[in-house]
């Protein structure tokens, strides 16, 4: 007697690989709402940029290891020298502007919170705190949300939050629901 297992019905950008199957099939697009998760999730994002999203969730452990847990508070106090050993570990992306970049961010999210804004609840505004649907055909690269969120951080100091990484890091923390319409995700979220 013969069992047929079948895969369930997933995004086409997680078909290719174990790995992304289960980081899409547990995290891609479920709303986070916790403002650290929130801060390091978009500096994985930003160190994606012009790499594979494979390439950072394989790296993604050593990534943790580098950043103390993307701890904001003690990456802010991140010196020359802590960039300087980040640049001689193989287990990240090597790319000084990002790795400072991190650190930049990590004191801008600071300032935030310094100054009573929560990072969790300043991100979710610009979506009204409810996760947006996406049609379930056409996903794009950015959005008017998107736009206007990059803009915002910006202003605060941040790096690498363009509207295209910001969108993208929307998608995966759940603010926009872009799960195609036949992957048994869409509906969870």
């Amino acid at each position: 007697m013969t069992s047929s297992h079948t895969e369930p019905m997933r995004c086409k950008w997680a078909q290719s690989d174990p790995l992304l199957a289960a980081y899409h099939d547990t995290e891609w697009g479920v709303p986070e709402t916790d403002a650290r998760a929130l801060w390091e999730k978009l500096m994985l994002d930003g160190f994606q940029a012009g790499l594979s999203w494979l390439t950072i969730l394989k790296k993604r452990e050593a990534f943790r290891r580098a950043f103390v847990d993307f701890d904001p508070a003690r990456v802010a106090r991140f010196d020359a020298a802590d960039v300087d050993r980040l640049l001689a570990d193989p287990g990240i992306v090597r790319s000084r502007a990002k790795i400072e970049a991190v650190v930049g961010n990590a004191r801008a999210y600071l300032d935030m919170q310094a100054a009573g804004e929560d990072f969790a609840d300043f991100v979710w505004s610009f979506v009204d705190h409810r996760v947006q649907q996406g049609d379930g055909h056409h996903v794009p690269t950015e959005s008017e949300q998107s736009r206007a969120l990059a803009r915002a951080l910006k202003r605060r100091g941040f790096k690498y939050v363009g509207p295209t990484i910001v969108y993208a890091w929307m998608q995966a923390v759940g603010m926009v629901n872009d799960h195609a319409l036949e992957c048994f995700c869409r509906d969870r979220v």
